[in-house]
């Protein structure tokens, strides 16, 4: 069963240098292990469309298919919440090595996992699409499961997400799964990038005593740091600056709906000149790092919450200066985590 779920932030208001982070959660408990993401982005599009597609089969000579569909979706209906279902025949399919060898993706990890814990991985940063995350965690593209045997790795993403037919089955295939906010603690972790004068920044805001570490409390699951160079490189952000109407509307959506609009825009489709959606081939590499034991506490006080969650950031940010160098950061930037 999956021990857990934590998402590693929302959204962030870009500060500063060029990727706004609509960063979401990455987790993965030990055994049954979890991975994540809030989760991953809410795919409206995506999910208006199946629908659509749906209802038109209704209008059909093929109306007993989808009312079929329709029924096994009623009683297939809290599947998401047990873990999904997952496929590694989907996980292994060939063209998620293409998509790999495209920037290319590649996953470090740093220790080994034992199967006997469950294991929470905090994901930072999510970038515009999280492709590192869906890459390394919801297929077999980098070899995650032949790095960590033993380990099965979910995506955690928003309930929305398996509201939506056909989207939901297709999403549970590769191994996503439901993280259900109220089982699942989120923390509040956003990540930016800044220019300083002296030196470039990574700025990770960390909201005290998130519930990251409740979770782990709760299902005796131990924190793995991960943190993916590259990943706010592949596509370029409008960075709006402070006291201007678009940080005041981001700050506002912020607020109220609990996500920042970005705009954002990667290369075209035929030239890397031109502007489009397809985003930037440039390296994206995740190191997973050294397990942190949390003990099980049934009620943790927000003093245990704080103490380990210093830990944590402490582990973060060793974890980044030990790598940066070779990932493409000069030893000049840092890591701060407000």
């Amino acid at each position: 069963c999956m021990a857990g779920l934590c998402s590693c932030g929302r959204n962030l208001l870009g500060v500063g240098h060029r990727n706004l982070d609509v960063h979401e959660v990455l987790l993965l408990p030990g055994k049954a292990a979890a991975l994540p993401g809030d989760v991953l982005e809410e795919r409206t599009g995506e999910s208006v469309a199946c629908t659509l597609i749906l209802m038109y089969i209704l209008c059909t000579d093929c109306w007993v298919i989808a009312a079929l569909y329709l029924a096994w979706l009623v009683f297939d209906w809290n599947t998401p919440k047990k873990g999904g279902r997952r496929s590694q025949w989907v996980r292994n399919w060939t063209i998620w090595r293409y998509f790999r060898d495209y920037f290319p993706i590649r996953l470090v990890k740093t220790h080994n996992l034992l199967t006997t814990r469950n294991y929470i991985f905090g994901y930072h940063p999510h970038g515009i699409m999280g492709l590192g995350a869906f890459c390394n965690f919801s297929t077999e593209a980098t070899g995650v499961g032949q790095k960590f045997p033993g380990i099965r790795p979910y995506l955690a993403t928003l309930a929305g997400n398996f509201r939506m037919p056909i989207l939901r089955d297709y999403l549970m295939s590769g191994g996503k799964c439901k993280a259900h906010r109220v089982k699942f603690a989120l923390a509040n972790v956003q990540p930016a990038r800044v220019q300083g004068s002296e030196c470039d920044a990574v700025v990770l805001t960390a909201e005290q005593g998130c519930g990251v570490l409740t979770s782990c409390h709760l299902s005796s699951a131990d924190l793995v740091p991960v943190y993916s160079f590259g990943e706010n490189e592949v596509y370029e952000q409008v960075i709006f600056e402070e006291g201007s109407w678009g940080r005041w509307v981001q700050k506002k959506f912020q607020k109220h709906i609990g996500f920042a609009p970005c705009i954002f825009h990667g290369r075209g489709l035929f030239s890397s000149n031109s502007w489009g959606l397809l985003p930037y081939s440039k390296p994206i590499t995740t190191v997973v790092g050294e397990p942190i034991t949390i003990p099980k506490i049934d009620n943790p006080s927000q003093r245990e919450v704080d103490f380990y969650h210093s830990i944590y950031v402490d582990s973060l940010i060793k974890l980044f200066d030990k790598y940066k160098s070779k990932f493409g950061l000069p030893e000049t930037e840092v890591l701060e985590v407000n």
